[in-house]
């Protein structure tokens, strides 16, 4: 009897979620109905539908129109999207005051992205007035719900020591809570902190880590550090095709400086074959983004017949 009813159970879950996650013409219908009715989450979440073109025709106005009447029964998510619609001016005029407002009555309901982006305008002083203590407001409130784009602004505002006193210590706290999230640029930032020493003892494992996982993220200039830090072998044990690899990742964004160091090694030989026409390749990609270094290197090899 029990494996029946779990039996039952899981058949009607697994109904449940065809229903509303991979039937979304289904869903949207669903949605109509109860919007229909005043339901504001519904009215919202039709409003998602049309605008991204998920189980019905995209239609940006359809989506606008669903997400005023969900806004206007104090529904904090609808009043986010229309504030970022109003502030790109997508599918309405731009007008950045509106944006604002309803940034505002989200943000008061404890919409942590509202919060966020109110701190971001309030910071920049570009569309409205700047107001920092009211930027630092907002992006505490976001903090405090784990908004790690907040806490990685934060952090930076207190390294800068330009709009609140200069405090290394506060902005590696909040840079620790955005990287622990998965925020890469905190991540980095952090593993500057632990490799210079600065406001906490130098520890270059610690940094090696922090590095590590900005760069398997994609981060270019933690892969760079990550070269020079293998390269160099002053903290750790010197691996030269480590450091290859690295740079090769950030070289193939058009990280310049790690394109030098990649045409370099491959100039030398170390840490790969040695293979001038490789090495002329990266000095020539280098030079072509601006870098002088590039370039020089470049020419040399040219000269050289390669």
């Amino acid at each position: 009897m029990a494996f029946k009813s779990f039996k039952k159970r899981f058949f009607y879950n697994k109904k449940k979620r065809s229903y509303l996650g991979d039937n979304l013409t289904i869903a949207a219908k669903s949605y109509q109905k109860a919007a229909n009715k005043g339901h504001a989450p519904s009215q919202y979440h039709l409003g998602l539908l049309y605008q991204e073109g998920k189980g019905v025709p995209q239609d940006l106005i359809t989506a606008i129109k669903w997400y005023q009447k969900a806004s206007g029964q104090d529904h904090a998510d609808a009043q986010y999207q229309l504030g970022v619609l109003h502030q790109k001016g997508k599918g309405v005029s731009q007008d950045f005051m509106t944006a604002v407002d309803l940034y505002h009555r989200a943000a008061k309901q404890g919409h942590a992205n509202a919060q966020y982006q109110l701190g971001l305008l309030y910071q920049e002083g570009k569309t409205i007035p700047q107001n920092v203590t009211a930027a630092i407001n907002w992006y505490e409130k976001a903090s405090e719900q784990h908004h790690a784009d907040a806490q990685y602004q934060l952090g930076l505002l207190y390294q800068a020591g330009t709009y609140v006193a200069h405090d290394l210590a506060t902005a590696m706290n909040w840079y620790h809570k955005a990287a622990e999230q998965g925020h890469i640029i905190a991540q980095y930032y952090l593993g500057l902190f632990y490799q210079e020493g600065e406001s906490v003892s130098q520890d270059l494992a610690i940094a090696v880590n922090w590095y590590k996982k900005a760069a398997e993220q994609g981060y270019a200039n933690a892969q760079y550090q990550l070269g020079l830090i293998y390269q160099e072998g002053t903290h750790v044990p010197q691996n030269l095709a480590t450091a290859v690899s690295w740079y090769k990742r950030a070289a193939e964004q058009g990280h310049t400086p790690s394109q030098c160091h990649l045409g370099i090694l491959y100039q030398e030989g170390k840490g790969v074959r040695q293979d001038k026409l490789q090495a002329k390749e990266w000095f020539g990609r280098a030079c072509d983004r601006g870098d002088q270094n590039g370039c020089d290197m470049y020419r040399v090899l040219n000269e050289l017949g390669y």
